[in-house]
């Protein structure tokens, strides 16, 4: 099984949604179990529990399935992970290997939902599927990974008021926030 780690660093990102617009999103079993084996490696840790969001998991859901149905490691060029294609309600763009295009990326959250902090996004790919337990394992012995949801290393003085999730076939992705989300109606799938 072939694995592929990413992180996406995400920065402000002011609403969009209207004022009385909710989103209705739920979690998948696999995105729950993803959640909540997350969060019981942080208080293993001592660290507290992150609060879900809507608007985090809205963008990592959608994420997800752009990368399942337009992404193709083959093809990519310079382009990773951290694109997003023409066929969603946002701007496509490159995220180059070099960084040099982030803002084309940064500005998904904005584009999608109204969450208005910075967000960063840890990734994985496993060309068989993707259950939450591998999602996990793959970030915890992955120093970067690791580090964002531990609040480690140049992460250390952040503090984490929401998370998002999304699991699709062969990608994993959880997003996390400094601000909390005001929009947290997350619930599970039927």
């Amino acid at each position: 099984m072939a694995a592929l780690f990413y992180l996406i660093c995400l920065i402000k990102m002011p609403g969009s949604l209207q004022a009385n617009e909710r989103p209705n999103i739920c979690l998948s079993a696999e995105e729950k179990t993803l959640f909540e084996q997350m969060m019981a490696y942080r208080e293993k840790k001592h660290l507290p529990r992150i609060p879900l969001s809507s608007s985090l998991t809205k963008v990592a859901q959608a994420h997800v399935h752009d990368l399942q149905q337009y992404f193709d490691f083959s093809h990519a060029g310079s382009c990773n992970p951290h694109s997003w294609s023409k066929h969603g309600p946002w701007k496509a763009c490159c995220y180059s290997n070099d960084h040099s295009n982030k803002e084309c990326m940064w500005n998904k959250p904005r584009e999608i939902t109204g969450y208005a902090s910075k967000g960063y996004e840890i990734a994985y790919f496993q060309s068989d599927g993707v259950m939450a337990f591998a999602a996990l394992e793959g970030w915890k012995h992955s120093k970067g990974h690791n580090a964002v949801i531990l609040n480690r290393g140049i992460w250390k003085s952040v503090k984490w008021k929401a998370v998002g999730i999304g699991i699709y076939k062969n990608y994993a992705v959880a997003w996390f926030g400094a601000l909390p989300d005001h929009e947290t109606g997350v619930t599970e799938c039927p």
